[in-house]
């Protein structure tokens, strides 16, 4: 039988707010909620895990934005072992939700996914366009959480070696009684005898680890970079290692401005250069391009330089460079300067004459990229 999603289980719309989602929880917990449903006990579990299993996603806002964007078939298969979700951690999560039809809502939270696993690290690392250009490899110091070898362990004595709490709530229903894990052993049952030097209560020692850290080409400015399992350890062991997120941070160029996988760069002629024509050299990543300046070139004027720009990350090929053409005017000039402009001021060569149809700067820039 085809499983209903997540949004028909609890029976809103796809465009439900966090509050709809959680009257509508609220409802379906109290309705297939065991103790209340005796003749029917099995079904009505089945039906209350259904709606755990729906709030839990539905309320958190990653985990639903990767649900509707992946459908429910391919989240249930990317996430079947988390969503073994037994019925004792729905009620040791449920709070006081009894103590009041009107109040007191504790949200669910899904522990399977989480509570076996140690915790994300982040880190930033500073990367020039030469670098970015390449591509890189990073050897990098990291701290983190490692567990201890070799601990001593004894029984807890405050859940009695069981790793659970009983926990017993009074409801309009009767007398409920709920398990809760063990906040000091953390369900394992023992504890550890005679924490050693520099170790803490969950059994982790803080440790300098050099890790390699390799960034691709053209990787752009915030970007995040995930190395599985070189984050902290689990607690006493028991789990997977959390992941460590390496955040590119792009120390911007003297000369050059990216956007994207392109650069720009302001280039500025004097007149003469201007109005003569010649050849100018032109940074790049790498070096310099000698760039050819035809006569009579106007400000504004963008040239395109095909392919020197960045890597394309999720492609093949480059991003290009785009030279913005400058006219320097300067401010002062000697007597025999003013004198020769005076001389030329009304030559005809010398009045403005500019065409009708001449395109607007961002005209121009949207051609570049059509070419």
């Amino acid at each position: 039988m085809k499983k209903k999603d997540y949004y028909e289980i609890l029976g809103v719309n796809r465009d439900a707010t966090l509050d709809q989602i959680k009257r509508a929880y609220r409802k379906l917990a109290l309705k297939y909620h065991p103790d209340k449903n005796r003749e029917n006990k099995k079904e009505a579990e089945e039906k209350f895990k259904e709606a755990a299993e729906a709030y839990n996603v539905l309320s958190d806002k990653n985990k639903r934005n990767t649900y509707d964007q992946y459908g429910h078939q391919n989240y249930q298969e990317y996430h079947k072992k988390s969503n073994n979700i037994n019925i004792e951690d729905i009620l040791s999560n449920f709070g006081d939700i009894f103590n009041d039809t009107l109040g007191g809502f504790t949200e669910f939270v899904d522990r399977s996914e989480d509570s076996n696993r140690g915790e994300d690290l982040r880190i930033k690392i500073k990367l020039d366009l030469v670098e970015i250009s390449k591509g890189v490899k990073k050897k990098v110091k990291v701290k983190r959480l490692k567990v201890y070898k070799n601990l001593n362990f004894k029984s807890c004595d405050y859940c009695d070696g069981t790793g659970n709490i009983n926990k017993y709530t009074s409801t309009f229903l009767g007398r409920i009684q709920t398990s809760i894990t063990c906040n000091q052993c953390l369900g394992l049952g023992k504890i550890i005898k005679n924490i050693p030097l520099g170790v803490n209560n969950q059994g982790l020692k803080k440790v300098e680890e050099l890790i390699n850290i390799k960034i691709p080409a053209g990787a752009r400015n915030k970007m995040q970079l995930r190395i599985l399992g070189k984050g902290n350890d689990p607690v006493f062991g028991i789990g997977v290692p959390g992941d460590l997120i390496v955040i590119v941070e792009e120390i911007p160029h003297k000369k050059l401005k990216r956007d994207g996988d392109n650069l720009s760069y302001d280039l500025y002629l004097s007149i003469p250069k201007a109005i003569l024509g010649t050849f100018e050299y032109i940074p790049i990543i790498n070096g310099k391009a000698r760039v050819k300046i035809e006569p009579g070139i106007q400000p504004g004027k963008i040239l395109r330089l095909k392919g020197k720009g960045l890597p394309k990350i999720k492609g093949f090929g480059r991003g290009d460079l785009f030279v913005n053409i400058n006219i320097w005017i300067p401010k002062t000039i000697n007597r025999e300067q003013r004198l020769f402009f005076k001389n030329i001021k009304n030559d005809p060569n010398f009045i403005p004459k500019p065409k009708n149809n001449k395109k607007s700067f961002f005209e121009r820039v949207k051609d570049m990229f059509n070419m």
